[in-house]
């Protein structure tokens, strides 16, 4: 009895033995067998509509899709701005797709057809711009024309591999076949097949797997014992970027702008630069929007310009946005009203001999600055071909006015104007128009935005501001020209002292209704210091509003820094 019970005991004993061994192989299979499992390749380039095509951006798979039809494979207008080209503008209001070059502004009409040659010449012709649910979309053979690109469109599912960015790149070729999974592990899913061969780009590497993009835009891990040796391929492009020419005076920009509010007031010009020394550009104020079509008002007069030529001066007409009857966004997001508005312009500076217009529109609106920028690169055209210098006014680089695209100003302009002053202005608090930190500041920040030096010219004030602020702290603040504010500090038996701060004469004091008065005044001592800023960054210029507002003695300091 007792024998028998041991060996049922023993046997028990072994059954569990087999069955926790069992269980221990079976979960060393299961953990070290990969899983077969595959993910749904239409789901994981997110292509469910008919016609619908993934957009693989080299080596990142985008939410934004593309379209495929008939062969052709037109590309999302919003990924062609982002990534591949930023000169594409889309006008949705007239259903354009606007190209512009060095030399031509090409426009397409969404439906339009365009006709190539093939091999065999034969000819053949497919949209370029569609419109789908709202959204543009470009033929990536027309965007190819203009771009730095290639790519390849494979099938089941639809979907494009761009490739946009040149040099050096990592690859390897697999040893033997294997699979790209969507983690670096065996039990993540299977996204594709590869062969022995084939060749994969690599973008990251760890200790196990890495992370790599096949051939046909499929992105996942590989373990790294079926990778052989990787080494670098460098991708290279037969695409020639195109050349903006610029008007670059040989010697250093001394601008005045001049305020011109009626025709007769420009007979008054030889009297109002009697006393100016060295001025080679004059920047009269003739120009303004006046209607939501782009259309302009004028007060080019053609003596004025006899006149100007005849003290060697240039003559760059201002345009301003300052009506309050236009809406800038509608004249710029328009293509008609920008073509009526360049048309307008670049037809006056010719009637009248005029040398170069001065772009000076102010507080545009975020949501206006690619039609900003669209703008200035169509009148860069205009402007190109009839020899007419193109510069614009900017106000000091800020994180919130990055979309003014300083960038791409300098490369269609010929000069950009730092508008260095307004640092405060009405209905801000009392403060200097123009301290010597923020002009250096718009400097500085200019040339990291992408403009070279030699572009740049330095707006500078000849006028400063009287703070008045009440009892109950209610600031009020008027502008006034040089001798005018040192006349009103004299007047109230204030003395002026030496801010190393602002780099200004500062003064304070209660006026005779008991308001208590600041001022940072400009003058010789002031304006030099910003002025030097020329030569110390070698900047193409200067420019000073307003002429009227200056001393005499004022054109002697910038002749020191600014001369022919």
């Amino acid at each position: 009895m007792k024998k028998k019970t041991l060996s049922v005991i023993a046997a028990v004993l072994l059954l569990i033995l087999i069955v926790g061994a069992i269980g221990i192989i079976s979960r060393l299979v299961e953990k070290y067998t990969p899983t077969d499992e595959r993910v749904e390749l239409s789901e994981y380039f997110g292509v469910s509509a008919e016609n619908e095509m993934a957009l693989v951006l080299q080596d990142q798979i985008l939410e934004e899709k593309g379209i495929l039809e008939d062969g052709i494979a037109y590309l999302n207008y919003e990924v062609v701005k982002e990534y591949l080209n930023t000169r594409f503008y889309w006008d949705a209001n007239e259903s354009l797709m606007v190209y512009t070059t060095p030399t031509d502004v090409i426009e397409i009409a969404a439906g339009e057809q365009e006709y190539s040659v093939s091999g065999d010449r034969t000819e053949t012709s497919y949209v370029i711009v569609k419109v789908n649910g709202g959204q543009a979309y470009i033929a990536a053979d027309f965007v190819q024309q203009y771009t730095a690109l290639d790519y390849e469109i494979y099938q089941e599912p639809a979907r494009v591999v761009l490739t946009y960015q040149y040099g050096d790149v990592t690859r390897a070729e697999l040893k033997k076949k294997s699979v790209v999974r969507t983690l670096g592990g065996i039990k993540s899913p299977i996204v594709t097949d590869v062969a022995k061969g084939d060749k994969v780009t690599v973008l990251e590497q760890m200790e196990d797997w890495t992370k790599v993009v096949t051939q046909d835009g499929c992105i996942g891990y590989i373990q790294n014992k079926r990778l052989g040796t990787l080494y670098t391929e460098t991708l290279t492009t037969d695409f020639v970027e195109p050349e903006y020419t610029s008007i670059q005076k040989d010697y250093k920009i001394n601008m005045v702008w001049h305020q011109v509010t009626s025709q007769e007031s420009n007979y008054n010009l030889l009297q109002d630069i009697a006393d100016v020394k060295g001025v080679n550009t004059i920047s009269p104020t003739w120009f303004s929007i006046i209607s939501n079509d782009g259309d302009i008002s004028s007060l080019a007069n053609p003596d004025y310009v006899t006149t100007a030529h005849g003290q060697n001066m240039e003559v760059w007409a201002l345009v301003d946005n300052f009506s309050t009857e236009i809406d800038t966004t509608t004249v710029l997001s328009n293509t008609s009203s920008r073509k009526t508005l360049i048309n307008q312009l670049v037809a006056s500076a010719i009637r009248y001999d005029i040398d170069g217009i001065n772009v000076d529109f102010e507080a545009i609106p975020e949501e206006a600055g690619d039609a900003y920028i669209q703008f200035l690169r169509e009148l860069s055209v205009k402007c190109r071909k009839n020899g007419l210098v193109l510069s614009v006014d900017d106000p000091v680089p800020m994180d919130f006015n990055t979309h003014y695209h300083r960038d791409e100003q300098a490369e269609v302009v010929d000069y950009v104007i730092i508008m260095g002053y307004d640092e405060h202005y009405v209905g801000s608090d009392a403060g200097s128009v123009a301290s010597l930190p923020f002009a250096t500041a718009g400097v500085q920040n200019t040339l990291a935005a992408g403009v070279p030096a030699e572009k740049i010219v330095l707006g500078i004030p000849f006028y400063t501001r009287l703070w008045q602020t009440d009892s109950e702290g209610n600031v009020i603040s008027n502008a006034y020209g040089m001798d005018t504010a040192e006349y009103l500090v004299s007047e109230n038996g204030a003395t002026a002292t030496w801010d190393e701060t602002t780099g200004q004469d500062y003064a304070e004091f209660t006026d005779g209704e008991g308001y208590f008065c600041q001022i940072w005044l400009e003058n010789e001592a002031s304006l030099e210091e910003k002025v030097k800023l020329v030569q110390e960054y070698g900047l193409g210029g200067v420019s000073a509003w307003k002429l009227g507002f200056e001393r005499a003695s004022v054109w002697d300091v910038l002749l020191k820094y600014v001369s022919n």
